[in-house]
């Protein structure tokens, strides 16, 4: 019993996760190998007709030389490839001419060159299979959030510790206002998984809109449930953030459910963001509505959007101005890629002067239909047509009389 490669092929399983038979299968590959290289000498070159069986329960091994059975000895060309109908009924009793039979090969034959081709070839084998496991790994959770141990800093970037891989976190996808030191523990979003002749090569990120999302799905169940919505995300890494949500259950209040009880959903998000301030809006079908909630917290006055051209001019309070384009114009650049549109934003003062920005802009007026009806009634007309006749003085006497009885019948009961 080869207990020693038992135990090698039970460890490597456990430690790199690939399977028993994909090991075994590796073996037998790698001696199959050895023994086209160390028979395939000379003029024959490799020898392709070797098989190697491996005991999947002891682990013993044995190697066959795969032989083409001929007529006599005198018919063979190639003692490695071919044998006589007389020795091949050694080996099988059934065996015809232009069949084939299995004859075994002594390792002592092989020398020690390959022998170690044999365990070259099988390491080979392993590191390609590890590769394979890695990749197939890595490549689920493409597009997802894993969490990791900062391991240095290169000048250009941080090389992530992932557990069984390292990831790149490149200059461009690091966010300025964070500073990590090694041994610090973080979570990246994986951008995309590569799969290379130097093995697999994860490239992950902090700066992406994605990973608000996803931390929102891990830590929300309304989200992850899909009870709520995301519709979209605009950020500005580092600083803040803008998110739309939506539900379609009446009793569910998406914004309420994402910032959580006394704010400990969206605060345990910011706290993982470094302090990234995160606005959470309504979404709504109606894009000036939608374009409302996005510049929020300013107050709006007016918003004419034009969904064909996705423009939309905006008309604000005088002293909410400088709220609704936020520092160094942020706000409404940031309420511009959530919703899509581009936001021209003016002051009520601004507005007066500015095409556009009034509502007698859009109000339509139909000449026609006043050039049809002007003039259908003239003045005099409407005059007779409302006019009352003045009441007689004889008729004032008698209201007036009328009135007076009827007080002294009311105080005489």
């Amino acid at each position: 019993m080869n207990s020693e490669l038992l135990e090698a092929i039970n460890l490597l399983e456990k430690e790199k996760g690939i399977s028993r038979e994909t090991l075994f299968e590796a073996v037998e590959s790698s001696l199959e190998n050895a023994y086209k290289n160390h028979y395939g000498k000379g003029d024959m070159g490799r020898a392709e007709n070797g098989k190697a069986v491996v005991d999947r329960q002891t682990g013993d091994y044995k190697i066959y030389s795969v032989k083409e059975v001929v007529e006599t000895e005198d018919d063979i060309f190639s003692d490695i490839l071919q044998i006589s109908l007389e020795d091949a009924k050694r080996y099988d009793k059934n065996a015809v001419i232009g069949g084939t039979v299995d004859v075994e090969v002594q390792s002592r034959e092989f020398s020690r060159i390959a022998a170690q081709n044999a365990k070259n070839s099988i390491l080979q084998k392993i590191r390609e299979e590890e590769r394979v496991v890695i990749y197939n790994q890595f490549n689920e959770k493409e597009k997802n959030i894993v969490t990791g141990v900062v391991q240095r800093d290169t000048g250009r970037g941080l090389i992530i510790n992932l557990g069984r891989i390292d990831a790149t976190l490149s200059e461009k996808e690091m966010v300025k206002t964070e500073r990590f030191r090694p041994g610090d523990r973080i979570k990246v979003y994986v951008v995309e998984v590569r799969n290379t002749t130097k093995g697999p090569r994860i490239m992950v990120s902090r700066t992406h809109p994605d990973l608000v999302r996803k931390l929102f799905e891990s830590e929300v169940t309304e989200i992850a449930d899909g009870t709520v919505q995301i519709k979209a995300i605009a950020r500005e890494a580092g600083s803040r953030s803008k998110m739309a949500v939506w539900s379609e259950n009446p009793d569910v209040d998406p914004v309420g459910a994402c910032v959580g009880m006394n704010g400990a959903r969206v605060n345990s998000i910011v706290d993982e963001l470094r302090g990234e301030k995160i606005d959470i809006i309504n979404w709504d079908e109606n894009p000036g509505q939608l374009i409302q909630n996005a510049l929020s917290p300013a107050k709006i006055v007016y918003v004419f959007a034009d969904p064909e051209e996705k423009t939309a001019k905006v008309v604000v309070p005088d002293y909410q101005l400088s709220l609704a384009i936020g520092k160094e114009g942020q706000n409404a650049r940031l309420a511009a890629r959530l919703t899509g549109y581009k936001i021209d934003i003016k002051s009520e003062t601004q507005a007066k002067d500015a095409p556009g920005f009034r509502p007698e802009d859009y109000m339509d007026y139909d000449d026609e239909y006043d050039e049809e009806y002007e003039g259908e009634y003239e003045e005099e007309q409407y005059e007779e047509a409302y006019e009352e006749e003045p009441a007689s003085e004889e008729a004032y006497e008698e209201a007036e009389q009328d009135s007076e009885q009827e007080d002294t019948d009311s105080e005489e009961a």
